[in-house]
């Protein structure tokens, strides 16, 4: 803490006076020169009449008036001279009133000298006897409000620097994280510092797994699931599916479109070639139950990636729900290479009319590779002359933001892709001007359903928005919040909410989603070769007229 201190100079109080050379003017507003005469105030006061007399004088003459008490007035003159060279002033001339009723100098401030010196120089007595308290006063009051201040800050940390063990500083850097990126200042209605010294005191953090569970009931008061702990292995993993490898069995996962009220698990979305789960044959729309012996009924996508994840070499055990057939297996984890996008050509030919020719792109997840994938994607196809084209955003949960919004900008001429906000508003905008556009002319369809989260749905709202694109299918999932993720000192990982967005539109579609322009036929595919038979065959139950799927 630091004081600051103002001072002033000291003011001389100028004495009243006349000066013998030069008659003042005006009496009552007396010279300022330095005084050769003194001016005597006598005031008196008989039967039937008072007034006040002024004799001048100088001060020889004055002396010889009264040579009794020569000696005593001239010292109490001295003392005067010097109590105004020293600056105590006021205090001399108190004593001065006090023992001088007898000096015929003055006569006592009571009934010899003028009377209105006295009666300012008693004002200014008092006040400075007033000022002198107060400041004591003050000055006390200062000090003891220091003394208070810093007990506080002593108390407020109590838990000194070099009591903390490696288990508490790991602890507390990622309190530190959270405290800084966290989008939610209020830290869903709690105070956070608070929070910081009462788990220092009272959760145990003897070991790594303990510091861990720490961290985590941290983390759970938040009471938003996408601000999460990744240890070190799953850390890892994280960063090696965002630079496109992945050590796991090769499943995509999602969530099913509901039966009969109830979800039984998770889909199979798709499997990586020659991977893991594509060897043991399990196939796409088959179920997952169980991995290692956890219901999958109501786990999230992200705790079942976490779960499928692992060292290379490590087992995992799925219940699988093929068809009626339910089976039970045990996969080896590998490191496996992800491709995020998947394309194909669709032809449709109706009774001798025109061939419509469809590009069909399957965007799986947004890594580093996604967004030259889709553009790779789109110039293959349009080297096949397509004349519209089908981005299938399902059970695609998300990824890298970056990419979500560099691959709005191949589909956009110009236009908002999304807004950026916190607890306060908006605080950035991401837009195009066209220049990253390739393929802004086509017809577009987009398919969606409650697997499409995250910057799928950025991808989606944006396009939907700015009417580029057709919608079809469900409302999307809902996780309207973009994470960053960062690395802790021990190589674990911190992933925090923070910032919500907003779509062009300015809807938040936090556990709302983005709602579809129009709805898919239930038995509607999710493979793009099923997909193709769909739109060619009329009679299909899962057909959609090509008409209807470019049209508003």
């Amino acid at each position: 803490m630091e004081a600051i201190v103002s001072s002033s100079s000291s003011t001389s109080l100028p004495f009243l006076t006349s000066n013998s050379s030069s008659r003042n003017p005006n009496p009552r507003k007396p010279s300022l020169a330095t005084p050769s005469r003194l001016t005597r105030v006598t005031l008196f006061k008989s039967e039937g009449a008072s007034g006040i007399v002024v004799n001048r004088f100088s001060s020889s003459d004055f002396l010889a008036f009264n040579s009794k008490n020569k000696t005593k007035c001239q010292k109490r003159v001295e003392n005067l001279k010097q109590a105004f060279t020293d600056r105590i002033l006021f205090r001399h001339l108190k004593k001065l009133d006090a023992s001088c009723k007898s000096c015929s100098l003055l006569g006592g401030f009571n009934n010899l000298k003028f009377a209105g010196f006295a009666a300012k120089l008693n004002k200014m007595i008092i006040w400075h006897e007033k000022f002198r308290n107060s400041f004591f006063v003050f000055f006390i009051r200062l000090a003891m409000g220091m003394v208070v201040v810093l007990s506080i800050s002593v108390a407020s940390s109590k838990i000194p620097s070099l009591a903390l063990t490696e288990e508490n500083l790991l602890f507390l850097e990622a309190w530190r994280m959270v405290d800084r990126a966290y989008y939610d200042k209020s830290f869903n209605g709690q105070s956070w510092f608070r929070y910081r010294e009462n788990a220092l005191r009272n959760e145990p953090m003897n070991t790594r797994e303990e510091t861990y569970m720490a961290i985590k009931k941290m983390l759970s008061t938040l009471d938003d699931p996408f601000t999460r702990l990744l240890e070190p292995e799953k850390f890892k993993s994280l960063r090696s599916g965002n630079q496109g490898a992945l050590t796991g069995v090769g499943l995509s996962i999602g969530y099913p479109a509901v039966l009969n009220g109830s979800a039984e698990g998770l889909v199979v979305m798709s499997t990586t070639p020659e991977g893991p789960a594509n060897r043991a044959g399990i196939i796409p729309g088959d179920m997952i139950l169980a991995i290692n012996d956890s219901s999958t009924e109501n786990m999230d996508i992200y705790d079942a990636a976490d779960r499928l994840q692992g060292s290379e070499g490590s087992l995992v055990k799925l219940s699988i729900r093929s068809g009626p057939e339910i089976k039970q297996m045990e996969l080896k984890r590998e490191k496996v290479m992800l491709n995020p996008v998947k394309s194909r050509l669709c032809e449709i030919t109706r009774s001798g009319k025109d061939t419509t020719r469809i590009g069909y792109i399957k965007l799986a997840y947004f890594n580093q590779n996604a967004s030259g994938a889709v553009k790779e994607a789109i110039e293959a196809l349009r080297s096949n002359n397509v004349n519209a084209f089908v981005l299938d955003l399902r059970n695609n949960s998300g990824g890298l933001f970056p990419e979500g919004v560099e691959i709005a900008k191949i589909w956009l001429q110009k236009g908002v892709i999304v807004y950026i906000c916190d607890s306060r508003g908006i605080r950035d905008i991401y837009e195009t001007d066209g220049s990253d556009a390739i393929a802004t002319s086509e017809p577009l369809a987009v398919l969606v359903n409650k697997g499409t989260a995250s910057a799928s749905e950025i991808l989606a709202g944006a396009l939907k928005d700015n009417k580029r694109a057709i919608l079809f299918g469900e409302p999307t999932f809902g996780k309207g919040k973009i994470q960053s993720v960062f690395e802790l000192s021990d190589g674990s990982g911190l992933a925090v909410t923070v910032a919500r967005y907003e779509t062009p539109a300015h809807t938040d579609i936090n556990k709302v989603g983005v709602i579809p322009d129009h709805p898919l036929p239930s038995t509607f595919p999710l493979d793009a070769d099923s997909l193709c038979s769909c739109l060619k065959d009329p009679s299909s139950p899962c057909n959609l007229n090509t008409a209807d799927l470019f049209s508003r």
